[in-house]
């Protein structure tokens, strides 16, 4: 007809109320996908039927335990992998009650996403750091007297968790634990679902991922692929053997794909640098390409990022490293205050003395820039090559994944 919309109602009474199933081999392809992009080109992952939608299903009654009553919220966009997973595929095929909005999270205020809450019954959301942040970065003033007692489960994903936005959103959003709990977990588009989690009756410990996902073998090894052994002492995090929601393939490009899994001897490397505690814990400090290196020192952005965040007046950072003569790499931080805190005189003093409180004098930022905002993909991650870029005159390399 040539019209540009369909009335939804009118195409359904169009449709036959029977549609057989395709029947389909378990390593057919599903889906390609593509990951964020935040240290490189972004690449397209290619899963398939079988183990992808097993594991996503697994996966949500395993770790999010989610039951016939439960009302699941993704604050994601479907269009990568956390959305794709977890508003689309693993609601479906567990016959799970699903909401997904349109839109961001603070819009058209800061108090939609506690007004939704309450509106719909929430029970358990799925969301990345980067929104609690912005959450908290407005105040715990929108939530007012709105009852969210009916969400018992709030996880987070997508890059680490510093704890300071852990126990705001603990306090503020779960009730102090009185009705909620917060957990975090670890995984990447290639995996097809998390690796390291909190899972339920496990002992929560803010600012740490977790244990590996049932079926999962990882280990914190040095380039050799030698296992460190020693506990929180940091490594590159690697995958021992494959799991069947993992990724096949990488569309058009099967050498990257090949250099996943021979990048560091016999592993799957997953490009993160970690640590594991005594008790088995990982925290994820960040991407390997992240790491900076000041002096000899060698210092995880997230680590900078979170002493800065820890600071009361600071609602998000990012640092990237620049060249430097003497010292090899010299820090720089870009900072986003608060809602209703502008920046005094003294302010780039202040935090800078708040980091060395907090990591000693290696750590502290020789520059720090006010900014209203920060690069991000639409997965919600820290672009910090385009920041560096920028610093740089270097070309900012693809950017078809930047949100703005």
């Amino acid at each position: 007809t040539g019209a540009k919309e369909v009335d939804y109602n009118v195409l359904m009474e169009l449709s036959e109320t029977e549609c057989p199933a395709e029947v389909m081999d378990s390593e057919d392809p599903l889906y390609i996908l593509y990951t964020s992009g935040t240290t490189g080109k972004p690449k397209g992952v290619q899963h398939v039927h079988g183990g992808y939608m097993v594991g996503t299903y697994f996966h949500l009654k395993s770790f999010w335990d989610i039951k016939d009553e439960d009302v699941f919220w993704c604050m994601s966009d479907i269009g990568w992998v956390v959305g794709h997973s977890y508003i689309c595929y693993a609601p479906l095929v567990a016959g799970a009650t699903t909401l997904f909005r349109e839109g961001a999270i603070d819009y058209p205020d800061p108090s939609i996403a506690y007004r939704i809450i309450e509106k719909y019954g929430v029970s358990v959301i799925f969301t990345a750091p980067t929104a609690v942040r912005m959450l908290m970065r407005e105040g715990e003033s929108y939530i007012g007297n709105r009852n969210l007692r009916s969400l018992r489960l709030l996880t987070c994903a997508g890059e680490p968790l510093n704890p300071e936005a852990w126990n705001w959103a603990y306090k503020h959003i779960c009730g102090d634990g009185e009705w909620g709990y917060m957990v975090d977990n670890y995984w990447q588009t290639e995996t097809g679902g998390p690796c390291l989690a909190t899972f339920p009756t496990m002992p929560v410990r803010p600012g740490k991922v977790g244990r590996p996902a049932i079926g999962v073998e990882l280990d914190v090894v040095d380039r050799e692929g030698q296992s460190v052994g020693e506990p929180n002492k940091g490594g590159f995090l690697v995958l021992k053997k494959p799991f069947p929601s993992m990724f096949r393939t990488v569309h058009g490009d099967p050498d990257r794909y090949a250099q996943d899994w021979n990048r560091i001897p016999g592993y799957y490397s997953t490009g993160d640098v970690a640590l594991k505690d005594e008790d088995g814990y990982y925290t994820v400090v960040g991407r390997a390409d992240d790491v900076l290196n000041v002096a000899g020192h060698r210092i995880g952005t997230a680590e900078v990022e979170s002493a800065l965040v820890s600071h009361a007046s600071v609602a998000e950072a990012a640092v990237i490293g620049l060249p430097d003569q003497i010292r090899g790499e010299s820090i720089k931080a870009f900072v986003t205050l608060r809602s209703g805190i502008e920046p005094e005189p003294d302010t780039v003093s202040v935090l800078q003395a708040h980091v060395r409180h907090g990591l000693g004098p290696i750590a502290v930022p020789s520059a720090i820039d006010f900014v209203s905002s920060l690069p991000k993909t639409r997965s919600g991650k820290i672009m910090r090559r385009l920041l560096k870029a920028q610093e740089l005159g270097l070309d900012p390399g693809d950017i078809t994944t930047l949100e703005e």
